[in-house]
């Protein structure tokens, strides 16, 4: 992961090309212990410690029934990392790799993902623990843990028919 606007030797930074506007809405704001990069874990222990996840208005309806699911999916923006290294060099020992094979935040889209493990709820506040983020991440979405859904059936011969 690079670190401190740093670039080893190998790793390639690209010019990024003009932001378009995706419509991205922060729905709300994570609390964790972690102000600095240097100290922040670089992936969630669900033994770790508790995080608060704050769902702003008007989404805070929306978790309506997350506290039926053990584990929850979370996005988040990583607001302070780099956008540009195309190459990278994670381990510093010369071994380079393109940003899509790696978990890096640095990436053109910071978008981090966490499986949390839900330890309570206290009204628009999500109490988790398995976040890797700074405090004051923005927060994208939270989904339910997908495991805890049974895959569709593949489609079986007649099913689009209409009668």
């Amino acid at each position: 992961m690079v670190r401190r606007n740093e670039i080893r030797p190998g790793e390639v930074a690209v010019t990024p090309p003009t932001a378009t506007d995706a419509g991205l809405v922060f729905i709300g704001r994570i609390r964790t212990p972690w102000t600095d990069r240097m100290a922040c874990p670089r992936q969630g222990r669900l033994d770790g410690p508790v995080c608060r996840i704050e769902v702003f208005e008007p989404w805070a309806g929306g978790l309506d029934g997350i506290g039926l699911y053990d584990k929850v999916e979370v996005l988040y923006w990583l607001d302070q990392s780099r956008r540009d290294i195309l190459l990278q060099s994670p381990r510093s020992d010369g071994t380079v790799r393109g940003v899509f094979s790696l978990r890096s935040p640095v990436r053109p889209n910071p978008i981090g993902t966490s499986l949390a493990a839900l330890v309570g709820i206290e009204g628009a506040t999500l109490l988790v623990r398995g976040l890797d983020c700074l405090d004051g991440t923005p927060l994208i979405d939270l989904k339910p843990d997908r495991c805890a859904f049974t895959p569709l059936a593949p489609p079986q011969p007649g099913d689009h028919e209409t009668g």
